[in-house]
């Protein structure tokens, strides 16, 4: 087993967690989180130790370190993991400044570095991974459109706003990191409309609650981006891929294949309501792939790169909707 260690004990850190402690080939050994009444709940639940991140650093048999820490935390605790010679599993954003992460570029990018990997999990959920492949292989041609819909249940709870970065930064980064995954080729330019049609709270916080955007890639390809904070019915996730041949879909999943029909009609189950059970899947992939990237077997499919790609086309996105223009991205 190999061994790593947690930073982070909050809503994503007990997912994280609880994934390493199951996951045979891992050992999590650590947890480290200035909340101690978290950490111990956590550190009794999956059999971990509760330590300083110092302590974590300095212990020569931890390999890899999973950093769910406080997003603004997220870099230069990667930063520190790099340094110290541990492979790191960072939960996404690799952080919420463009300016900041270009400043940092050298010490996650320099030859001989331990890996990384920063997580994006819907590359891994197995309904977009088939979707991916199915792409891949041509099985509608050459791809010259995508739609994505991504809707969450409800507003997040308006302590939330302020430091998540914002719609585009919190929650469409998701669906630029999968246009760009699926598309393969940058994207070069971003138009962006938004409004606060929801909560009235997140727009005297500055953000915004609803969104649609259009994004053009190099070859021309057309991507559309839905977003909203309320669905009403659920956590909305589809993709529609239309190409030469065809198009490809994936729809929403729901929390059974039972349905009920009776006079009035037929009533498919619910849909999950968050992404933590839609995408319990992924996440759990995802730590999977940290072991076989710990184990030497593979490497991360996602790391510095594709984080400043995600996090460019949001600060575009801002940018655009902002002045009601597209923006243009700068080449990758």
């Amino acid at each position: 087993m190999i061994r790593i260690a947690q930073l982070g004990a909050g809503r994503m850190g007990s997912v994280h967690a609880r994934n390493a402690a199951a996951n045979p080939r891992l050992d999590l050994a650590w947890i480290v989180d200035p909340r101690a009444e978290l950490a111990n709940a956590l550190g009794e639940e999956t059999g971990a130790q509760v330590t300083t991140f110092a302590a974590v650093l300095a212990d020569p048999a931890v390999r890899g370190v999973v950093v769910a820490s406080s997003t603004d935390a997220h870099l230069d605790d990667a930063r520190a993991c790099l340094a110290a010679g541990k492979a790191v599993f960072c939960e996404k954003p690799l952080d919420l400044s463009l300016e900041r992460l270009d400043a940092a570029a050298a010490d996650f990018t320099r030859p001989g570095l331990p890996p990384l990997f920063v997580g994006f999990n819907r590359r891994f959920d197995p309904h977009y991974r088939l979707l991916k492949q199915r792409l891949d292989a041509g099985e509608i041609g050459a791809l010259e459109s995508l739609q994505i819909v991504n809707h969450d249940p409800e507003t997040p709870p308006p302590a939330f706003i302020p430091g998540s970065g914002g719609l585009f930064k919190d929650f469409t980064i998701h669906d630029f990191d999968l246009v760009r995954w699926l598309v393969g080729e940058p994207v070069v330019q971003v138009f962006a409309w938004a409004s606060c049609l929801i909560d009235p709270e997140i727009a005297a916080l500055g953000d915004v609650d609803t969104a649609k955007l259009l994004l053009r890639t190099a070859s021309g390809q057309l991507c559309v981006i839905s977003n909203s904070r309320r669905s009403g019915y659920g956590y909305d996730q589809r993709i529609e891929a239309f190409g030469a041949a065809g198009a490809l879909r994936v729809d929403n999943v729901t929390n059974s294949a039972v349905s009920v029909w009776r006079a009035a009609g037929a009533q498919a189950d619910a849909f999950p309501y968050a992404f933590i059970q839609r995408y319990a899947g992924a996440y759990q992939a995802e730590m999977d792939h940290f072991a076989d990237i710990l184990a030497g077997g593979a490497a991360p499919e996602t790391g510095y790169a594709a984080s400043r790609a995600a996090l460019a086309m949001a600060e575009a996105a801002a940018l655009s909707a902002r002045e009601g223009r597209p923006v243009a991205l700068d080449k990758e």
